[in-house]
């Protein structure tokens, strides 16, 4: 979220979507962390924007806010990567999280969706219930224990496939009339070390990386890993506890987010999206989640890919998005997440699809840029 490279989304470290809803300044979902790497990245983001800019026959003329593109969780002290659009960033630095302003002529052009984006979904919501919560985590974390994967090794990698869309904003702000769009699917590729020293991500759909992608090593001093920051390497060393596990995500988190239920359940969703850790500590995690109030289950919703599941979910109570994470529901093994608007909310429609990923592929790998399978690299 994620982040994260994802976490977080990591960017969780803040469910970035909360960011595009909620009004500015002040939003408490930016980390100094995160401020830091939008600084880094800033002018290659500018670079990159005056040259599409000069490049399109017409001016640009709506401001556009894609949410949450996580970052996967690694410890690093030194360069970090921000996936969000030039926009957003200078947004960022300069106090104002919300829609940019564009005024005059250009305001009055503004027609059609961002680039690479298409209409929002709306969709029916199914309700949560917390019947049969505790059955269906249990046979989640049952799951979770008998999906084991190889534990990557020194000069191996983390190797996770995704299928990914996140939320844009547009507004035309002489008319204040705001459009919903997302990014159209587009696939996500990542490659991380166990110590979260190296990795890599390929995502030209999101506009942030090229096709060959971008390099995640960490080229500066590391900073202790941390429950919001992990390696894999450092997941191996929690407890398999879960009431310590999550007492532990609430004191490492305390004062982040909107709130510490919905901080820990969005720490525990980064965790699980994007990584691989012991099959005991994702276990661990899921009854965790299942202790904080406001957690339900959700009968029936899909992935990005459109493959039907069973959720465990939680609303934020500020901004009104509820995170779902889905299971298959014959095998509970974790297919995906979903995140949708369960009341209006500055412009977006309750119902409305702002986020969805679907994980197609863990593996480990022996080398950056490996596909699994002797596939080759890419």
């Amino acid at each position: 979220m994620n982040r994260t490279p994802w976490r977080r989304r990591r960017e969780p470290l803040d469910h970035v979507e909360s960011a595009a809803l909620l009004p500015a300044p002040g939003d408490p979902v930016l980390s100094h962390d995160r401020l830091t790497t939008l600084e880094e990245h800033l002018m290659n983001e500018i670079r990159q924007a005056q040259d599409r800019k000069s490049a399109e026959a017409q001016p640009q003329t709506v401001a556009f806010l894609p949410t949450r593109s996580p970052e996967p969780k690694r410890h690093t002290g030194g360069r970090r990567l921000a996936l969000i659009g030039a926009a957003v960033a200078v947004a960022v630095l300069a106090g104002a999280i919300g829609v940019g302003q564009l005024t005059g002529q250009e305001a009055v052009d503004a027609a059609g969706p961002p680039e690479g984006s298409v209409p929002a979904s709306v969709v029916q919501v199914a309700q949560g219930t917390t019947e049969g919560l505790s059955s269906t985590v249990d046979r989640i974390s049952v799951a979770a224990v008998k999906e084991k994967l190889p534990e990557p090794g020194p000069g191996q990698f983390i190797y996770i496939k995704s299928q990914v869309s996140w939320l844009s904003m547009s507004q035309n702000v002489d008319t204040g009339k705001n459009e919903t769009y997302v990014q159209k699917l587009h696939a996500r590729q990542v490659w991380l070390s166990p110590d979260g020293r190296r990795g890599w991500l390929i995502e030209p759909g999101n506009g942030t990386t090229s096709r060959g992608g971008i390099t995640l090593d960490d080229e500066g001093e590391a900073l202790e890993p941390s429950i919001g920051s992990p390696s894999y390497d450092y997941l191996k060393t929690l407890t398999t506890d879960p009431d310590e596990l999550l007492r532990k995500i609430y004191e490492e988190t305390k004062g982040q987010g909107n709130g510490p239920d919905q901080q820990a359940f969005t720490t525990i969703g980064d965790l699980v999206m994007e990584q691989v850790m012991p099959a005991e500590l994702t276990s661990a995690l899921y009854r965790a989640a299942a202790k904080i109030p406001g957690v339900v289950v959700v009968d029936d919703t899909t992935d990005a890919v459109g493959r039907h599941g069973i959720a465990i979910a939680r609303t934020d109570e500020t901004g009104g998005a509820r995170t779902e994470w889905i299971f298959d529901p014959k095998t509970f093994s974790y297919l995906g997440e979903r995140t949708v608007q369960m009341r209006d909310m500055e412009g977006v429609e309750a119902g409305t699809v702002t986020g969805h990923t679907a994980i197609t592929e863990r593996a480990v790998v022996d080398a950056m840029k490996e596909l699994p399978g002797a596939k080759g690299k890419v």
